[in-house]
């Protein structure tokens, strides 16, 4: 075997035995539903419970496999097509056949596994599975007795109780009537307190009465004696066993439904047909000897077909010459009539004795049939399911599944019907079993056919993208999508600047209010306000989204879609105001990092794949559906600066993209958990504090090299450095990890020229961009030079990340 062949035969092999599985679990799910309630409050083992399954498993077979081949070669080979290993095995020279040679070997070993499947297996299941109904149908229901209420569950005797502690179990009240004997109420104990207990194999019940009195009448009349006597017995703790009978399921030694077709082999079939054929020939020899014999038939030669008559006149009306009288007429004509009811009534036993044997041989011949069709089946689905899968080129649960589906359910629909025709009479018994054969095998070649010319039969995606293209390029002569954006920062500015430049009707901005900051306490404006006033764009900035001012301002637009990059959460009256819906763009692969700043965190967790992603928004933070995703590489010595520009480009494409595909209508949206692979835990992305800004030196120092880097370059990370009681705030933009020095953390490293470094758990952080309070931002070597015996001072201690993050929880 070639390695091709292994490889095309183990990318089938998995998911035929994953897909088989999963049908069988279906399957056996509703032939559970069909007998549950033959099995519930029977007090089963669970091993039988568990053999009733497996039996049901096997039944249903004949019909899994087929739809597994189906789905299994669809997906082998969308799979190969998707991952154009397809392609690259055509263009290394092998052809479609080729590719297909060990999957149709593999195909006809499901067919003859199918096969005696369904002649050895199913008819012994459907065999045990009738067997094991007759068993549990004779297995009474668990002993349940009610509360105030008389119960005759147990055959011989009636039981009451008052009340029952069901904790402990105990029941208190208690009346126990026997009527073993069939003498009526002569036998009654009565109690104040009782425990039931059943034997281990359920065939007696054991009463631990309490406190009670036991009455015993002798009803028996004697020839002058008619009294009767009435035994009174107290007692302070009595035991009662009660016998009983068919409470345990108990497992029949031998199947006894071996002679229903269902449950024959081929063997079996052929044999019993060989039976019913000679029985139903030597009824109708026996019927031709007795309607030959019969007396009221004069004219008996006439059943011989080899006799030859010289004829006769017809009878003459009128008959009077022929009778005597009109008695001996009317005798004729009675005689006549009671033979030819005599043949009748012959004739209509033998038509009902025949049409028995008929339909018995219907049956057998449809049986025997049906194991070679379902069988079949499973090779010609191969032949629509593996070019479906060509020709597509997807392996999913998409639109190849549902085609796939669709053809098991005509296959399936036209072998019922075929099926209950023949059984019917209407058709022969193998035309009625291979019509769905005679529907599928053409549709089969032709799907195969195509696939190995390469006809592009089912690419539709094209077509309807095509169609949206030219679609929304016709509308927008006449209306363009009136969009509105929302967002603050510079990160913000990108995907507007892309939108504008793209020919888009932006026809407001909301961003938020002007602000006093810095150390003049200056009015600044937002990098999305500078952006849309200098493009001449309608600006709103309201303080609280609710104002009704705002809200009928922002409806006065008009919009047909809101943007949302870098803004405030929105109420919902806002965001569901569009028609087209309100999309976010989120700089982080959703679901993780859900919150305000996912690009620091992504450094800070040292992260090597971050992105941006598009969702709708709704009403939880970051938790709508994803529209699109890219992601972006983060390099290892990438600061949150470095990663926030480049995805702000990308932002900006992905952007576009989300706009055009909601208006030509072909995205959707998929949830979140979906993007979730295995127990993956979310990793939230708060606010940045203070705190955390606060370098912790006991950490290691890789987890304090990327949480500078995070911070940088804004909102910074810093220490303190310490001397003689006064401390200094220390900004670190950038630092190396030094794994040659040690000292016990916070310590101050320097030669007091070249390089400045603060010891961690496990090394030291060589600082190399740094800014000394009140002083400007530098490299080491320049802040050395002004900066005397960096030795003599200590970095302080921050807090744990693990001790900020436990004390500001974030919601995902």
């Amino acid at each position: 075997m070639r390695r091709l062949d292994r490889f095309i035969l183990k990318a089938f092999i998995g998911p035929f035995v994953a897909i088989l599985a999963i049908v069988i679990f279906i399957l056996v799910m509703q032939f559970l539903w069909l007998y549950i309630d033959e099995l519930v409050g029977k007090g089963l083992e669970f091993k039988v419970i568990l053999e009733f399954l497996m039996w049901g498993s096997c039944q249903v077979l004949p019909l899994a496999m087929p739809l597994a081949t189906l789905l299994s070669s669809m997906m082998t080979l969308g799979q190969l097509g998707e991952n154009f290993e397809l392609t690259a095995i055509k263009a290394s020279g092998i052809s479609l056949t080729r590719v297909l040679a060990p999957l149709i070997v593999a195909a006809a070993v499901i067919t003859i596994g199918a096969f005696y499947i369904g002649d050895r297996l199913v008819p012994y299941s459907i065999n045990q599975i009738y067997t094991m109904r007759d068993d549990l149908g004779r297995t009474k229901s668990e002993i349940k007795i009610p509360v105030g209420t008389f119960y005759d569950g147990i055959e011989g005797y009636i039981l009451r109780i008052d009340d029952r502690d069901k904790a402990s179990g105990m029941m208190y009240g208690v009346m126990v009537y026997d009527h073993s004997d069939n003498k009526g109420n002569t036998s009654l104990t009565v109690a104040d307190s009782a425990m039931m207990k059943m034997s281990k194999a359920k065939d007696y019940l054991t009463f631990q009465l309490y406190d009670g009195i036991s009455y015993q009448e002798n009803n028996t009349k004697r020839y002058r004696d008619t009294t009767l006597a009435l035994q009174r017995l107290q007692f302070s703790r009595q035991e009662m066993v009660i016998p009983l009978e068919n409470y345990a399921y108990q497992h029949s030694d031998s199947a006894r439904y071996g002679e229903q077709v269902k449950s024959m082999s081929l063997k079996q079939l052929t044999a019993g047909h060989d039976s019913l054929s000679r029985l139903a020939m030597i009824g109708m020899e026996k019927h031709m000897k007795d309607l030959g014999s019969q007396s009221g038939l004069t004219y008996r030669h006439q059943l011989d077909t080899s006799w030859r008559s010289s004829g006769k006149l017809p009878l003459e009306y009128p008959l009077e010459h022929k009778f005597k009288s009109l008695r001996d007429e009317k005798r004729a004509w009675e005689s006549a009539a009671s033979s030819a009811g005599m043949m009748e009534s012959s004739l209509r036993s033998y038509a009902l004795e025949s049409f028995e044997y008929t339909v018995m041989l219907r049956r057998t011949d449809v049986e025997m049939w049906k194991k070679y069709a379902q069988a079949l089946a499973c090779f010609i689905l191969f032949f629509i399911g593996a070019p479906i899968g060509a020709l597509i080129r997807k392996g999913g649960l998409g639109t190849p599944a549902i085609i796939s589906v669709l053809f098991f359910v005509l296959y399936w629909v036209v072998d019922i019907s075929g099926t209950k025709l023949a059984r019917d009479g209407a058709t022969s018994p193998w035309v009625g079993n291979f019509i769905s054969a005679f529907v599928l095998a053409p549709i089969g070649a032709f799907l195969s056919w195509t696939a190995i010319r390469e006809t592009n039969l089912f690419n539709t995606d094209g077509f309807k993208s095509g169609w949206r293209k030219v679609k929304s390029k016709i509308m927008s002569f006449f209306r363009k999508t009136r969009i509105v954006y929302m967002g603050t920062p510079e990160f913000s500015v990108g995907p507007l600047d892309a939108l504008v430049k793209g020919g888009y009707k932006v026809v407001g901005v909301v961003t938020a209010v002007d602000k006093p900051s810095g150390r003049g306490l200056k009015v600044a404006e937002s990098a999305v306000k500078k952006y849309a006033v200098a493009h001449d764009i309608p600006v709103l900035q309201p303080e609280k989204l609710k104002d009704p001012a705002f809200l009928e301002a922002l409806a006065a637009w008009k919009a047909d879609l809101f943007v949302v990059v870098g803004f405030r959460m929105l109420p919902e009256v806002v965001w569901t105001m569009p028609k087209m819906g309100t999309f976010n763009l989120h700089a982080a692969l959703l679901p993780q990092y859900r919150g305000a700043a996912p690009i620091n965190w992504a450094v800070i967790n040292g992260e090597n794949i971050t992105g941006v992603t598009t969702f709708m928004i709704d009403r939880q933070i970051d938790t709508g559906g994803i529209i699109l995703r890219q992601d972006c590489r983060i390099e290892p010595t990438d600061t949150a600066g470095d990663v926030h520009d480049r995805l702000m480009a990308l932002g900006a494409e992905l952007v576009i993209d989300t706009v055009e595909g909601l208006i030509q209508g072909n995205v959707e949206t998929r949830v979140q958990r979906s993007f979730i692979q295995g127990s993956e835990l979310l990793k939230p992305a708060p606010k940045l504090t203070r705190e955390l800004q606060h370098i912790d030196w006991r950490d290691s120092s890789k987890q304090i090299y990327n949480l500078i880097r995070g911070l940088s370059p804004f909102p910074c990370a810093f220490t303190e450095l310490v001397k003689d009681g006064e401390a200094t705030a220390l900004k670190i933009f950038f630092g190396e990890i030094r794994e040659d020095l040690h000292a016990a953390p916070g310590t101050v490293l320097s030669d007091g020229k070249t390089y400045l470094a603060i010891a961690t758990l496990d090394g030291a952080i060589a600082l190399t961009d740094i800014q000394l309070a009140g002083k400007k931002r530098m490299d080491v070597k320049s802040f050395l030079l002004g900066f005397r015996d960096p030795t003599a001072y200590t970095a302080s201690e921050g807090t744990s990340r693990e001790e900020i993050l436990k004390a500001r929880p974030v919601e995902l």
